[in-house]
């Protein structure tokens, strides 16, 4: 894991197309498609020569995909110039493949005069030498950030062909078939091993299917002039984001200095999810931490007896008491827990709500309309998943899971908080439209309990002090890189359970802090 980091801006379509443009004025016509070849070319010989197995390069079969567009310019001026380096290149030329610009129509002349070899795509016998051949790399060059349409067709089939490839995949800015802006696919998408994204970065390549079918990204800048670049929007998460609260404890100091944590949930058959997130608050650097029963609460946690069990009737949640709260895990929808949750919005204590809280605000509008108008000291940070967040919005699931990064901005101007939006390439998002697409964790988080331990991390973060959108940057990222370093340990993916986490964030916490 790469723990030292620098900013990392992502840029919509809208805005790639516009910072395009502005470049191309002071620049010769098809200059960027010549660097955008050059630099796939580039990355394609380091793939190949890290496959270096004694061979000699014209023996490295290299399929080049090249589509009707811009991008299957690049990839036509990548072709002609790993043809030239003695690498043995075949070009699939998309049907509908007719010049659409006069830098592609000398991007196609290039190739065409250099060695690489054309196959025809419209015969079936095509599809049978891609399958058949050994091939070193695939470069996709079918379609970039300007597909307006799901694959169909030969482009479609060839696709699938590909995924069943057993060789790295380069996709050119974007795999074909996955949206930039959003990562979403419409039908099937190109699994790349590898891409190469130009000019910036892109949200839809780390969020949703992104981190599938990206793989490895890198971005090739094209030598535009940096000042032509705006101020991003959206950016990648990052140590950097935070790193600036994670300091060496001083000696003259006592649990008051780290705050107290109130965990609010925990009715009858759910108290794991309450226990999980106190715990994890505990583990973190809370100085105090109770968790608030709607139900009779146990005397102790025979696990981590620290713990003061309280029922939430007897708990007085103002922030002269606590430094931040936790509602929602295992809170259950009993008659009651509705005033519970009030009484938690309406204090003037930094609050994340998770899990139960956000259902019964879903359903209960009047609980949003107190949350949205929230004053004082009163910091808000929601952590739904897709179904909660769906539910909050009056959403399906696929809606927003088609647009995350839109769906955790909506939510969070309605509400007027910091919203958490869980998933592969988790979106925080602020009320002002800024978003941070997370880039640590992975499939091992895919169990029961982790949302726990998250919101235990977040709700101990606030009670040390941390700002709230440093406080939930902060805690998704140590979430999903406590997760990957377990990983990386032979502890998953598979089988990892939430526990299992709390350990590995105090490890990761007290790295980064010394």
């Amino acid at each position: 894991m790469n723990l030292i980091d620098s900013a990392a801006p992502l840029y919509s379509i809208a805005e790639l197309r516009a910072i395009e443009q502005a470049a191309m004025r002071d620049l010769p016509q098809g200059l960027l498609m010549q660097r955008a070849g050059q630099a796939a070319a580039s990355a394609a010989l380091k793939l190949l020569h890290a496959q270096d197995d004694g061979d000699d390069a014209g023996h490295r079969r290299v399929l080049v995909l090249a589509g009707p567009g811009d991008n299957g310019g690049d990839a036509l001026e990548a072709a002609a110039h790993l043809a030239g380096s003695g690498t043995e290149v075949l070009v699939w030329l998309a049907p509908e493949a007719q010049a659409t610009s006069p830098e592609r129509e000398q991007a196609l002349s290039r190739a065409r005069n250099s060695a690489a070899r054309f196959m025809d795509a419209a015969t079936s016998m095509a599809s049978a030498a891609v399958g058949a051949a050994p091939w070193y790399l695939v470069i996709d060059g079918l379609f970039g950030i300007g597909a307006s349409r799901p694959l169909d067709g030969e482009c479609r089939d060839m696709a699938q062909l590909v995924n069943n490839l057993d060789c790295p995949v380069l996709a050119l800015d974007v795999p074909s078939g996955l949206h930039a802006d959003t990562g979403a696919i419409d039908g099937v998408a190109i699994r790349a091993t590898h891409t190469l994204t130009f000019i910036g970065d892109k949200p839809g390549l780390h969020t949703a299917n992104g981190r599938d079918h990206a793989g490895d990204v890198e971005v090739a800048a094209l030598a535009i002039d940096p000042a032509l670049l705006p101020a991003a929007k959206a950016q990648l998460g990052g140590l950097h984001l935070f790193a600036r609260h994670l300091l060496p404890r001083r000696q003259n100091t006592h649990k008051g200095s780290y705050g107290s944590v109130a965990i609010i949930g925990g009715a009858q058959g759910m108290a794991g999810a309450p226990i999980l997130a106190a715990r994890t608050a505990l583990h973190a650097g809370a100085g105090r931490v109770y968790i608030a029963f709607p139900d009779a609460p146990p005397a102790f946690d025979s696990g981590q007896p620290e713990l003061m069990c309280r029922h939430a009737r007897d708990v007085d949640f103002s922030g002269l008491h606590f430094a931040a709260l936790v509602a929602g895990p295992g809170l259950g929808d009993k008659a009651g827990t509705v005033e519970l949750l009030q009484r938690a919005i309406d204090s003037d204590s930094p609050l994340l709500l998770d899990a139960d809280a956000l259902n019964l605000m879903a359903a209960e509008p009047e609980l949003q309309s107190a949350l949205a108008v929230r004053t004082g000291a009163g910091a808000t940070i929601l952590t739904p998943h897709p179904l909660e967040a769906a539910r909050l919005l009056d959403l399906t699931v696929a809606e927003v899971q088609a647009d995350r990064l839109g769906a955790a901005r909506q939510l969070a101007t309605q509400l007027g908080a910091i919203v958490v939006l869980k998933g592969s390439g988790t979106v925080i998002a602020a009320p002002d439209g800024q978003v941070v697409v997370n880039n640590t964790g992975g499939p091992a988080l895919a169990t029961a309990g982790t949302g726990d331990v998250l919101s235990g991390l977040c709700g101990s973060l606030l009670a040390q002090g941390w700002p709230e959108w440093e406080a939930a940057i902060g805690a998704v990222w140590l979430h999903g890189a406590a997760a990957d370093a377990l990983v990386t340990a032979g502890s998953g993916p598979i089988g990892l359970t939430a526990g299992e986490l709390i350990p590995a964030i105090r490890r990761l916490i007290n790295a980064l802090s010394a």
